[in-house]
This record gives C-alpha cells, structure tokens and sequence, in this order.
C-alpha cells in the first residue's frame, strides 16, 4: 500500500482484501478479481482491464466516485498489483477533479508508488472523461 495524498492510496489485491483500518472507503478496479465488500467501508468495484485501455465511461465512474467520497475519507484504490489500473484511476482523478496536468500526476505516482505503469492512452483518454465530465456539468439534468 502506498499513500499518495494524506487521504488517498493505491494497493494491491491483498490490500483489498484486508484493508487497514484507518480506511474509509475502497475502489476496487480489477476486472479478474471479486473482493467482498469491507463491513464498514464505503465500496465501489469499476472493473478495468489489466494491460487494456480503460473506457472512458469507467473511468469517469470511478473519478466520480473518489471526488465524492475523497474529500471525508481516507481512500484506497487497489487492482491486482497495485501498479497499473489503481494507478490510473488515481491520475484521471487528480487530473479531472484536482486540477493536475497529466505530467504532474504521473511524476507524483511514480514518486509515491515505484514502479507505477499507467494503462494504455491514458493522457488521451482522461481528455475524453474531461469532455464526459463538462458535459454533464453543463447539461441541465442532475
């Protein structure tokens, strides 16, 4: 497990599955996994691709879930190994919601979490979840 930000992590199945108790909620965004819902955890399961290219509909899902709940608890995101899809979510999150360029997010991770290896076209497609992300802000349904 790897502390990104004081209230955001990343982990690994392991982690997942047993997570510390100073946790508040948990993304789990492995596709070839289940993990059971933590007893007390906020909990969300967005199922990515390992090696693949995230749809852009996945991950706006899942940077909706982390702003919604980031901001009052302390959040892991975990895939398999803690390297590439959890990795991912966390950058298209600090991007799209914290404001973060792509490279400022990537230089991050990859301080926090040795080893980190972003998904395929992930610059590009977190530029397709902004565009998702401004046109629901800008449409006149809640």
């Amino acid at each position: 497990m790897h502390h990104v930000t004081d209230s955001l992590l990343v982990g690994n199945l392991d982690d997942a599955r047993n997570p510390p108790g100073f946790i508040g909620g948990l993304l789990f965004v492995a596709e070839e996994h289940q993990v059971a819902p933590p007893e007390g955890l906020l909990y969300e399961r967005i199922p990515l691709k390992e090696f693949g290219e995230a749809d852009p509909g996945d991950l706006a899902r899942g940077v909706a879930w982390l702003e919604r709940y980031g901001p009052t608890n302390r959040v892991m995101v975990c895939c398999r190994a803690g390297m590439g899809r959890s990795v991912s979510m966390v950058i298209a999150y600090l991007c799209c919601v914290k404001g973060m360029s792509y490279a400022e997010a990537l230089r991050l991770l990859r301080a926090r979490r040795p080893g980190a290896t972003p998904l395929p076209n992930l610059e590009q497609t977190i530029e397709q979840v902004r565009r998702l992300r401004e046109g629901r802000s800008g449409s006149d349904h809640a």
